[in-house]
């Protein structure tokens, strides 16, 4: 048995590791020079990955919630609306002609005929469709005289029924805020992008969002509510040019006049992956930077900052190639690629450099380098396949962004390992400038403060395990308080423009929250057959929970029924239709008989709260219609963590059985690879129960971070194991072994931690909340995973058998790699 228990003639990766190592060290200028080429060709290709931006690829194909939306889509059309809201006090005055009733300022309509026309020539947004206080007050039956006429009629009659009609729509139902309802055409039709359909509307909405310091109160007394441009009368003041540009209050306290606000659930979706794109990339180069700093702090050579950051990037622009190749895109959870990445990169160089560098003290660089790869080759290898396997259980999953997530991670983590071989070897014995990482003037007490926790392991076994495992029990505890976050304006910060949006319709407009539910109407559209619809819009609307949540506007095609002038059923629809095109398409499809009622609810509402509104609502339609079913965004929403976390468990159980298994091929022991799940699981219960004790929800960032711990966390433990154990087949005792693994792999860990700790922290800074509680908690997990295995482990690796084999050579002489001619001692030459 050789020095670290292993019969080397056994290994067959140790007989592949000494000859590929002695041909990369032979060729390494060549084999840089290539990779490096190969870099800048395939770097064009990785810069076209894109982010999907659906939100139903969130969903497993065969899930419920998703399929009743694509059949309301295949039904009803996928009708997507923006809306734009200002507040205007002075829309609907006091009528002083008739005290108790009111009237609709004219000269405000002409302002706001003006906005919404503005509004509608955006490409992107379908111009006839645009739904406001004045298409609604001023309807146009065709453009006869008589027609107008008409329509002039209607309209100063039924004033307040269009008030109601449009409550929560176009104007709120204090009549102190005015909307603009906007329809989108869909993204493959549109002109211009999504992203820049939705700019140029809040431009819009900035600049020219009518202001109630634009108007004159006496302006319009004594004029009627239907007069329009056409209308005015001698003497009245003429509506000026449109605005000058407008601001948004930041305050959008229900009392405060405020204005040009949007929002509407495409514009929050996109929001947030832009949101995603641009933090990622930004607090990308951000944490570089950081990382450059810390790495620079401990290495004290810009070689060992160059060669990490090399590495990494390497990595991302290979990754990302093959991933557009085989025509891939990222995901908001794969969004986060570049991190991990950066983790199983930086990992890995640091624990080559402290190890290297351990060497240089007796050997030449070539020679110390080719022991550093002997050395780390197999516990590299093992560490890149077990994080590999870690993160391809997840493709166990049903949901095709997760599925992509665990593709991607586990290709980039066995391309660190194939970089790190390319890269390195020339990176590190090339050229003359700043060629060896030097300690630093703290390192020293570092190596005392780990070696004293090793001894108080060693003599204390039994407090430590105790104290650990109370830990454990604690922050486990904090699992069964968890909860998740549901309320989508929670994803960003509360100074952002769509929280502010968001908050504004809340108190003004009844929320942004759409959804439906849909049943089966056969037989044609008549009174009898509307019965049942009517009697359940009412109890839909007496709807409310205990806290008083209810729904805050149902839509109902019995509702354009009643607001259409006519005689009947048949002629009143063809009215609307001409008042608003999409109103019957849009709730009513002829030929599959299928009718729906649109609703909206509150947005920022617990989910609890929004789960028992949705029962209620399925509940309630279908004591009327049994088939009824609801769906929409807001369920989407709703239930969007839940479909994330729903295939976890079974997820996390592969990657733990997976994780098992390598450990237990490359120790060749079962006990080690059971042994070794325990420090893994220990940063787990401690960040996602610290989670529930610190009411810390569970949103679009941190519902998968159990399997990123597990895939992260276990390198530490292979490099840990690996050295104790080559120090055990050495001769040391326990107590010196660890002693020994403290002060050599214990650094390297603790540097890598450190170093990315700090990397992460910079997503704290992130304008996207899930991403600042991604690595916040990506942070404490890497800290909690470096205490697992300097103190945890080291308990548990008491039981293991001094004959278990390791998966490393120990460290092996200058004459078994074959040391340069002047070599003669242990006295490093050049």
């Amino acid at each position: 048995m050789s020095a670290s228990g292993l019969h080397s003639s056994d290994s067959l990766l140790i007989r592949l590791l000494r000859p590929t190592i002695d041909l990369l060290v032979r060729w390494k200028t060549v084999v840089l020079f290539a990779a490096l080429v190969l870099t800048l060709v395939l770097a064009p290709i990785s810069a076209r990955l894109e982010l999907e931006q659906s939100l139903e690829s969130f969903f497993a194909s065969d899930d419920p919630l998703l399929r009743d939306w694509l059949h309301s889509l295949e039904w009803f059309g996928r009708d997507e609306f923006v809306m734009v809201a200002y507040s205007d006090h002075q829309m609907v005055q006091e009528n002083p002609d008739d005290p108790g009733a009111v009237r609709v300022d004219s000269v405000r309509l002409n302002r706001l005929r003006d906005f919404a026309r503005k509004l509608s020539e955006v490409p992107g947004v379908v111009p006839e469709s645009t739904l406001s206080l004045e298409s609604l007050m001023r309807p146009k039956f065709g453009d006869s005289f008589a027609a107008r006429v008409v329509a002039r009629s209607y309209a100063r009659k039924r004033q307040d029924e269009i008030l109601a009609f449009g409550e929560n729509i176009v104007i709120s139902h204090d009549h102190q805020t005015t909307a603009v309802i906007l329809r989108l055409q869909s993204a493959e039709d549109a002109p211009i992008r999504r992203a820049e359909v939705f700019r140029r509307i809040r431009d819009v909405a900035l600049t020219y969002a009518p202001q109630p310091n634009d108007f004159d109160p006496e302006s319009a007394a004594g004029d009627s509510a239907a007069t329009d441009e056409n209308d005015v009368q001698p003497g009245m003041p003429v509506p000026p040019s449109l605005p000058q540009p407008s601001r948004i209050d930041e305050d959008v306290n229900p009392n405060v006049a405020a204005s040009a606000f949007v929002a509407g659930e495409p514009i929050q979706v996109n929001d947030m992956f832009r949101y995603v794109d641009q933090d990622s990339r930004v607090l990308g180069w951000a944490s570089s930077g950081l990382l450059v700093a810390t790495l620079l702090l401990l290495f004290r050579s810009l070689r060992w900052v160059v060669l990490p950051l090399l590495v990494v990037h390497v990595t991302l622009v290979w990754t990302k190639a093959i991933l557009v190749l085989s025509g891939m895109r990222l995901s908001m959870v794969s969004s986060t690629l570049t991190s991990l990445v950066t983790i199983i990169g930086i990992a890995t160089t640091t624990h080559v450099a402290v190890n290297y560098r351990e060497l240089r003290l007796s050997h030449d660089r070539a020679t110390a380098f080719r022991l550093t790869l002997l050395r780390l080759g197999p516990p590299v290898f093992w560490t890149c396949v077990t994080t590999a396997v870690g993160f391809g259980a997840l493709l166990s999953s049903q949901i095709v962004p997760v599925q992509s997530f665990g593709m991607m991670l586990a290709l980039a983590a066995l391309l660190v390992m194939i970089v790190c071989a390319v890269i390195l070897p020339g990176g590190v014995l090339d050229f003359r400038v700043d060629r060896d990482p030097r300690p630093t003037v703290a390192e020293l007490r570092l190596v005392r403060f780990l070696q004293h926790l090793g001894r108080g392991v060693d003599r204390h076994p039994r407090t430590w395990l105790a104290g650990l495992v109370l830990l454990m029990g604690l922050t486990g505890i904090g699992l069964g308080m968890l909860r998740v976050e549901t309320d989508f304006s929670k994803n960003f910060r509360e100074s952002s423009q769509i929280v502010r949006a968001l908050r504004f319709f809340e108190h003004r407009m009844g929320g942004v929250g759409t959804w439906e539910v849909n049943f089966p109407l056969p037989g044609p559209l008549e009174e009898e057959s509307l019965k049942p619809v009517r009697e359940l819009v009412d109890e839909l609307r007496a709807i409310a929970l205990p806290d008083g949540t209810g729904l805050t506007k149902v839509v109902a095609l019995t509702d354009g029924v009643d607001f259409a002038p006519g005689s009947g059923v048949e002629q009143k629809l063809e009215r609307m239709a001409v008042i608003q095109p999409e109103f019957i398409s849009g709730l009513y499809n002829p030929d599959e008989q299928r009718m729906r009622i649109s609703l909206r609810a509150l947005e920022q509402k617990p989910a609890e709260v929004k789960l028992e509104l949705i029962r209620q609502v399925t509940r309630t339609a279908q004591t009327h219609f049994p088939q009824a079913r609801p769906t929409g965004f807001y369920l989407l929403l709703a239930n969007l963590i839940s479909s994330l976390l729903k295939d976890q468990l079974v997820s996390f159980l592969l990657a733990s059985a997976g994780i098992f298994l390598c450990m237990t091929i490359a120790f060749r022991s079962p006990w080690i690879g059971l042994l070794s799940l325990l420090p893994n699981m220990f940063p787990l219960v401690l960040v996602i129960g610290g989670m529930g004790w610190l009411d810390v929800p569970i949103n679009i960032g941190t519902a998968m971070i159990a399997s990123v711990s597990m895939g992260l966390t276990v390198d530490s433990s292979i490099h840990y194991i690996a050295g104790y154990l080559r120090a055990r087949d050495e001769g040391a005792t326990y107590a010196e072994a660890l002693k020994m693994t403290h002060g050599t792999v214990g650094v390297a860990m603790v540097f890598a931690n450190v170093v990315l700790a700090m990397g992460f922290l910079v997503l704290a800074l992130s304008n996207f909340i899930p991403l600042v509680y991604f690595g916040v908690l990506v942070s404490l997990s890497m800290l909690g995973g470096l205490l697992g295995d300097l103190a945890f482990l080291p308990l548990l690796l008491r039981w293991v058998p001094v004959k278990s084999k390791a998966i490393v050579e120990g460290l092996p002489t200058s004459q078994d790699v074959g040391a340069p001619s002047g070599v003669t001692g242990d006295r490093p030459t050049e």
